[in-house]
């Protein structure tokens, strides 16, 4: 049986995640590329979103906090920040969240999805799925 995560609950989760990134520091180049422990801690963020869905947590509500809260962290230097070091980690992590609620599917499968998205950003490939040709097609 699932219970469903309070208000107060939720915005703990978040915080603490949040602030305990903020210990992390990385190196700052122009275009912040994350490291694998950026995306894996990211993608345990990206699945605490889908069990908060799960638990009732709205998209606005989710998204609209999430928003404020890299905002908070925006008044931090960059190299003190976790994941959101640029405009394009705050980009790329709230698309992420988003389709958690666009797309629902199991934590763990939005999990593994951001992982592969995550780590294609650290090779510096597109973010963009790449699409699959279709037998017969050339």
């Amino acid at each position: 049986m699932t219970l469903p995560m309070t208000r107060h609950a939720f915005a703990r989760v978040v915080q603490a995640l949040l602030l305990a990134a903020l210990g992390a520091a990385a190196t700052v180049a122009l275009a912040h590329r994350p490291s694998y422990e950026e995306c894996l801690e990211g993608s345990d963020f990206i699945a605490n979103a889908a069990r908060a869905r799960d638990n009732g947590i709205s998209k606005t509500e989710f998204v609209g906090r999430m928003r404020e809260d890299i905002e908070m962290i925006q008044a931090y230097p960059p190299q003190l920040r976790w994941f959101v070091q640029d405009g394009e980690d705050a980009t790329f992590l709230i698309g992420q969240a988003e389709q958690v609620f666009d797309a629902p599917r199991a934590p763990k499968t939005h999990q593994a999805e951001f992982l592969a998205s995550c780590s294609a950003r650290i090779l510096g490939e597109s973010q963009a799925p790449r699409s699959r040709p279709t037998s017969g097609a050339r």
